[in-house]
């Protein structure tokens, strides 16, 4: 028997005892051989199973106090007027001034904040304006949003917080992605940290106008 015939005979008989083994005898709820069961039976406690290796039992344990998660990024003002304020005081900018860190924050803010800002931060975003679609269920009118004050120094807004909107800091700006305000949603969810920075960056050129 050449090697050809020979590894064709053991894979048929591999492949005969791999269905015999699986197979029933009628009587018994086996289902026969597990292949790799410990890919879809995992070792380890699930969150909610007891533990005996804590003292509590339980496998879900709190964190230690006063730790972060990997990658987590800290910001310790509250979603008050108070800790808008705090922040505007306290909070700087920790990236620096750069070509490539300016354009990031344009492309970013064009995505997220041109909608209702507008592109170059004039507040008549797409989205503040007279809009129609039309469907299978006819003609019909969009939500309007209502426009924000511009950025822009020589249009003199204000924000409804009472500052010039070209005075905003880097911390009022950075809190206000991350919580929102009035009909502007909480952005922490689109932007992470350092993503609002290159946003705050780009804002504060807008401001220059």
């Amino acid at each position: 028997m050449n090697k050809k015939n020979f590894l064709g005979t053991v894979c048929v008989a591999v492949a005969l005892s791999a269905v015999v083994s699986a197979c029933g005898d009628g009587t018994s709820r086996s289902a026969g051989w597990e292949f790799s069961p410990n890919m879809y039976e995992p070792i380890a406690f699930n969150p909610d199973q007891p533990n005996p290796n804590f003292k509590n039992n339980q496998t879900a344990q709190l964190p230690p106090a006063a730790t972060d998660p990997i990658g987590f990024v800290r910001f310790d003002y509250p979603n008050t007027i108070e800790g808008y304020q705090q922040a505007g005081l306290e909070v700087k900018n920790p990236l620096a001034v750069t070509e490539a860190n300016l354009k990031q924050g344009d492309a970013l803010y064009q995505v997220y904040c041109a909608v209702c800002h507008g592109k170059d931060g004039n507040g008549d975003g797409p989205l503040t304006k007279d809009r129609k679609v039309n469907d299978s269920r006819g003609e019909r009118e969009l939500e309007k949003f209502p426009p924000p004050p511009s950025y822009h120094r020589s249009s003199g807004a204000k924000s409804t917080r009472g500052t010039l909107m070209a005075d905003l800091s880097d911390g009022q700006i950075y809190h206000t992605i991350t919580y929102g305000y009035n009909a502007m949603g909480s952005h922490a969810s689109q932007l992470n940290p350092e993503e609002r920075w290159k946003v705050v960056m780009f804002v504060h050129e807008l401001q220059k106008k």
